[in-house]
């Protein structure tokens, strides 16, 4: 009892009130309605949560993420994107979107592609005429690409809670992921037509090559991580490593756009960033284990599904329920909490449960993006030193284009499992 009691004090001063509420909930649960268990068990489910070997991924692609983010990755990426597809309608809009996708899939993180995308961009969309908030909304929603994307740090969350293969998940992310950039292109063209959004200038041949030939470094990330955890050279895991040592190559020897001086801040920033994580895991897995305990799963699938729940109707209270629960929730919490609950019942209906997974991991995709309480939108506050309002004045079309997006890869599971298939 000291232990967790000092645990909750701790997380309090350290500036953690949602992981110290959700630990004391846990406690206090444990106590009132659970007497045949005794409360050491929160710790040791607490330990058990963030052994999974997996999870070592997660604060080596937090590293590569940040070192990327303070190198040139972005800019290069951003360059090579609108020089194919700049001078068309739309373009610069589209090059955004193009751009945070290609991002997501050498960082994994939202917030990591929320600032090394959108500070260098958001000023071109000012001077092409869109406004601030237009920018910013298509910025965030951009940026939310990076949780389907490999190597998704949602995923990876997901799979140590459902049991999934990290693998399969993050091939999985990629159909999705074409589907919402081509829908986002079609709105930035309908968008750009609307408004009289002038377009950039066509780039020549040559322009084209030396732009490609600047991103052929960058282009290998994906190749690493994707190659070799199907190749079988490499674990999640050791990609995510493997991954680190690239960056840190790629960016201070190649590049010479991190020094060593800024190692320090950098590893600050994914230390930080590493222990919310962990901490989440740690204290939503003793919660996952106590809802389990009484069977509270069970209940609520009697109490909302019935006895015998249709595929549609399963899916449908999944996305209702998790699209709920991330604009209030910060999204590992999300995860960490209902997973537990809802992967079983889509187990025993036939769901493919990486199929689930990618539903999961759009609707928090979406939650970091939606109001009140996205964590991507606070992200652009501070970054942009923008009013809150302003941010998500112009979210609406972008949040309907996912809402779709979630339809139709619930209506369509071969969008996220054909090539999983093709690579058996």
């Amino acid at each position: 009892m000291l232990i967790l009691f000092g645990l909750m004090l701790l997380l309090l001063l350290m500036g953690f009130p949602m992981m110290m509420t959700m630990l004391l909930s846990t406690l206090v649960y444990v106590l009132m309605y659970t007497p045949m268990v005794q409360p050491f068990i929160v710790v040791q489910q607490m330990m058990l949560g963030v052994q999974a070997p997996v999870l070592m991924a997660i604060p080596m692609f937090i590293l590569a993420a940040d070192i990327m983010s303070k190198g040139q990755t972005s800019e290069r990426l951003l360059d090579f994107v609108e020089s194919l597809v700049g001078h068309r309608s739309g373009g610069l809009a589209s090059t955004t979107s193009i751009t945070c996708a290609l991002f997501g899939a050498v960082s994994g993180s939202t917030q990591a592609t929320v600032v090394a995308v959108g500070t260098p961009v958001r000023k071109k969309l000012l001077d092409r005429g869109y406004s601030d908030s237009e920018a910013l909304a298509l910025i965030i929603n951009s940026s939310n690409l990076a949780y389907l994307i490999p190597p998704s740090l949602g995923m990876i969350v997901y799979g140590v809670a459902s049991g999934a293969s990290i693998g399969k998940l993050f091939i999985a992310g990629i159909g999705p992921a074409i589907v919402i950039i081509a829908l986002f292109v079609a709105y930035n063209v309908f968008y750009a037509k609307k408004n009289d959004i002038p377009r950039l200038p066509r780039a020549s041949t040559a322009e084209r090559v030396a732009a490609t030939r600047r991103c052929i470094l960058p282009f290998g990330f994906p190749v690493i991580i994707m190659g070799g955890i199907y190749s079988g050279i490499f674990s999640p895991t050791e990609a995510a490593a493997a991954s680190v040592l690239y960056a840190a190559f790629v960016e201070m020897v190649i590049y010479k756009s991190v020094k060593i001086k800024d190692l320090y801040d950098i590893s600050l920033s994914t230390g930080v960033l590493t222990t919310v994580v962990f901490v989440l895991v740690a204290v939503g897995q003793s919660f996952s284990w106590v809802i389990s305990y009484d069977r509270i799963p069970q209940i609520l699938t009697q109490g909302l599904l019935g006895e015998s729940a249709s595929v549609f109707l399963i899916l449908l209270t999944v996305n209702l329920v998790f699209f709920i629960g991330c604009m209030f929730v910060e999204a590992v919490v999300v995860i960490l909490i209902l997973t537990p609950i809802f992967a079983p019942i889509a187990h025993s209906a036939g769901i493919d449960l990486v199929h689930l997974g990618v539903l999961i991991t759009l609707q928090v995709a979406i939650g970091s993006g939606t109001p009140p309480f996205g964590t991507s939108i606070f992200t652009c506050c501070a970054i942009f030193d923008k009013p809150y309002l302003e941010v998500i004045r112009n979210e609406g079309p972008y949040i309907a284009i996912l809402l779709f997006a979630c339809f139709l890869i619930s209506a369509f599971p071969e969008i996220s499992l054909f090539l999983g298939g093709l690579m058996k």
